[in-house]
């Protein structure tokens, strides 16, 4: 029967009575609708989600016995599973794994009712084909036409790649891949590893030795590798341009301001006062640090108060006049509950904690906190992603200082996107400011390194966002620097000639700068700034030192033509030294301090940048801090060969290492205040030492007893034995000589701070190459954050370079 008559047949059908399905013999099909017509009832099949669903199952009589090939294909087809499911052992998650080979649906002529779905899987192919009668999955299929035959064939082809993927989920080829062998392995080795605890050196080596065989590396080492800029192989820009492509999302703000708990209150004169928003914010500031010491300080007070004025409103300008009838105990005490309770939660309760909270809010914080990390933490400079050292603006709150400052107390504000300046290239996607806001400037200046500017409200001061330590901006200036105190050593020699010949110069001019400048070279002090009196604290550098700040010993302690320096310097760290010195710089200084009294300048005709313009007439680039950072490196080096003993141990050469940094840090005057804890670990250590000497005695005497037995028998095992006591000994005697070497590094670094002069002054290829020279592992002199800051040096350095 042609499709077309039977199409017409099958809608006359339809219309005039419903067909059963029992009453059939034959399943026909119209292709060009896709439909499977069983008997003359229509059948709706999904070719392309490879399903069909039937409402009632076959007649016994009905197979395909029509359609032999068909039969021998799905005969050869059912030969080839049983075989297979013979081979492989039974899976249990089958059916969770593989869902639905088919699923057979009829329909009524109405065609909107669905009576059942039958899967049809692997597992249960024999029971189907005893209850059907028929091959896996498949309908009796009578073929009328050449268009009928390729719709049975195409059913039948994707009924095949169905039974075929079934197949090869069941038996999957032997061969595998190295990739896969690995990651076998891998597994293989991490789930040994739960039921006998850490793995066997010999089972890390192997799975390395195949992981190395491929090119696999650990994500985090592939990662920093890939994201290592090797800046310093490239060719530099002239001279002035610091980047090319600069582009960033800006600085991130602050949080608003979220309002305190209407039970927490704010008293005046034992009453309580509502507080507008913004004064309330200004008020948790100082209640912040209502127990420190700053709030006891008569400036500080006066400071703050008169800033909150400034934002309360006029009814509370009435209301609150003096600062001494405030009461903040209920506010401060609400804010150090909340830091005691974050404190004092121990490890578990923490994780209590953690795991009370809904898991999805613990992971929308930290999705939220990566996010905020990855949109504003980097940039892209030269289409390299670089880190941004701190790209949070600080939030508003009250201005501390170092010292005596005379604008402790003082409210910073919060800073507005209307305060912000933002620095990237023209080419570049210019960041968006907050809503509702805008920039109030956007450059692109490519001769500075700052990303983002804004003029702190107290001091007056630029503020900057720049990039991390470890990128190529900071670590082009850091080589740059060192390059230049090299160059210094040149012509230091000259230099120093000079200024001692300046001393006897009939103008006062040139002996006053040039007994600054001996003072600059032997005692690596600070230039000294200009500033207003009143506006900063009172630090001084040597351009700028008062009468008052030295006196003169013609003989001190047994030395001649003595000075003794006592002032505040740089973040008001008091500096104190008694320095023996020329004569003729004494006798000059005994003339600078005629007819002046305390509070008059000590170098009345010099200043700071008279003084740096003479230094760049002696040589470009040179400056006070050439000169400290000069003689901080030098003396690192002069330090090392004279301390260093390479037949000594590790431990030994790393206090020799801190010795020479020791002596540097004192030179430039890097002082710190005694750790809070530096007595209970003195003792605790001291008790670990204790300890330890208990056990090498033991052990002492242990050895001792077994080399006379030894000795008596000579016994080969007694022998053996007396060995693993000589080396138990032996261990022993170094953990208590590593210990006494960590007290007294310890001891000797209590007042002094080594990390800024490691950071800052000293060149770190004189340290590259003593590790290299030494056989001192870097990780003993630099932690990570300082190796990936000093990437430039640790690849360049050579273990003969000298500064």
């Amino acid at each position: 029967m042609a499709p077309e008559s039977f199409s017409k047949k099958y809608s006359n059908q339809s219309k005039n009575k419903k067909t059963n399905v029992d009453d059939h013999d034959s399943i026909k099909v119209t292709p060009s609708d896709e439909l499977f017509h069983i008997n003359n009832e229509e059948v709706d099949v999904d070719f392309s989600n490879k399903k069909i669903k039937r409402l009632k199952r076959p007649r016994e009589e009905d197979s395909f016995s029509d359609f032999p090939e068909i039969r021998l294909k799905h005969e050869a087809k059912k030969k080839k599973l049983e075989k297979n499911s013979k081979k492989q052992p039974k899976i249990k998650s089958l059916k969770k794994k593989k869902r639905s080979l088919s699923k057979i649906r009829t329909a009524t002529n109405e065609g909107s009712e669905l009576a059942s779905v039958l899967p049809v899987e692997k597992a249960d192919v024999e029971e189907n084909e005893q209850q059907w009668k028929c091959s896996p999955g498949m309908i009796s299929v009578k073929e009328e036409d050449e268009d009928m035959d390729f719709c049975t064939k195409n059913f039948e082809a994707k009924r095949s790649r169905k039974e075929e993927e079934y197949d090869d989920f069941v038996s999957k080829p032997k061969q595998k891949s190295q990739e896969n062998m690995t990651d076998t392995m891998s597994k293989n080795l991490t789930s040994k590893g739960k039921n006998k605890g850490k793995k066997s050196k010999k089972e890390q080596r192997s799975l390395k030795k195949v992981k190395a065989e491929n090119g696999q590396t650990s994500g985090s080492k592939q990662k920093e590798e890939d994201e290592c800029w090797r800046w310093w192989e490239e060719d530099q820009y002239e001279d002035g341009v610091k980047w090319k492509f600069l582009e960033h999302a800006g600085p991130f703000f602050p949080p608003a301001y979220e309002p305190l708990p209407k039970d927490v209150k704010f008293f005046y004169d034992g009453q309580p006062v509502a507080l507008s928003l913004e004064a309330e914010e200004v008020a948790g500031f100082f209640a912040h640090m209502l127990n420190h010491e700053y709030t006891t300080k008569e400036i500080f007070r006066c400071n703050f108060f008169n800033d909150w004025r400034k934002v309360m409103t006029e009814d509370e300008k009435m209301k609150i006049a003096d600062l001494n009838k405030c009461d903040f105990t209920e506010m401060a005490n609400y804010f150090t509950a909340k830091t005691e309770a974050r404190k004092n939660c121990s490890k578990e309760e923490k994780q209590v904690l953690s795991e009370s909270c809904h898991p999805r809010v613990t992971n929308k914080i930290k999705e939220v906190n990566q996010k905020i990390t990855d949109q504003f933490g980097y940039c892209l400079m030269d289409h390299h992603r670089e880190k941004i050292g701190n790209f949070r603006i600080e939030p508003p709150g009250l201005f501390r200082g170092r010292g005596e400052h005379p604008k402790q107390g003082k409210l910073k504000k919060r800073v507005q996107p209307e305060d912000v300046i933002i620095n990237c290239s023209k080419d570049s996607k210019i960041p968006e400011p907050p809503f509702g806001h805008k920039w109030k400037e956007v450059r692109h200046d490519n001769t500075v390194t700052w990303l983002t500017s804004w003029t702190d409200n107290v001091q007056g001061s630029c503020k900057y966002i720049m990039l991390s330590a470890n990128s190529k901006l900071k670590g082009q200036k850091d080589w740059e620097k060192y390059e230049v105190a090299r160059k210094l050593k040149s012509c230091v020699d000259e230099i120093r000639a000079n200024y001692r010949h300046d001393w006897k110069s009939k103008l006062m001019s040139i002996r006053q700068r040039a007994v600054a400048l001996y003072f600059i070279d032997k005692l690596a002090l600070r230039a000294g700034t200009e500033k207003e009196e009143g506006e900063t604290a009172d630090t001084v550098g040597c351009c700028s030192l008062r009468v008052e700040h030295i006196k003169l010993h013609p003989e001190l302690d047994g030395k001649c033509n003595v000075v003794e320096f006592d002032f505040l310097g740089k973040d008001s760290i008091r500096y104190y030294n008694k320095v023996p010195v020329k004569k003729t710089v004494f006798k000059n200084l005994k003339l600078f301090m005629e007819n002046k009294d305390g509070e008059d300048d000590l170098f009345d005709k010099l200043n700071t940048t008279l003084l740096n313009k003479h230094l760049q007439s002696l040589m470009p680039g040179l400056s006070a801090k050439v000169f400290r950072t000069y003689n901080a490196s030098i003396t690192l080096q002069e330090q090392l060969q004279v301390l260093t003993d390479k037949s000594s141990s590790i431990p030994e050469k790393i206090l020799a290492y801190n010795r020479a940094n020791r002596a540097v840090a004192i030179l430039c005057n890097h002082q710190r205040a005694p750790p809070k804890t530096f007595e209970q670990s003195m003792t605790n250590l001291n008790t670990k030492i204790a300890s330890r000497k208990e056990q090498c005695a033991i052990a002492k005497k242990e050895l001792r007893e077994a080399k006379k037995e030894a000795e008596a028998t000579k016994d080969q095992k007694l022998q053996m034995i007396v060995e693993k006591k000589r080396k138990a000994y032996k261990r022993c005697k170094e953990g208590v000589m590593k210990l006494m070497l960590q007290a007294t590094d310890r001891q000797e670094n209590k007042q002094v701070a080594l990390g800024t002069s490691k950071l800052n002054y000293l060149d770190p290829r004189i340290s590259v190459a003593w590790c290299k020279n030494t056989e001192v592992p870097l990780e003993k002199i630099y932690n990570k954050s300082q190796k990936q800051k000093f990437a430039w040096a640790i690849d360049m350095t050579a273990p003969d370079f000298v500064f």
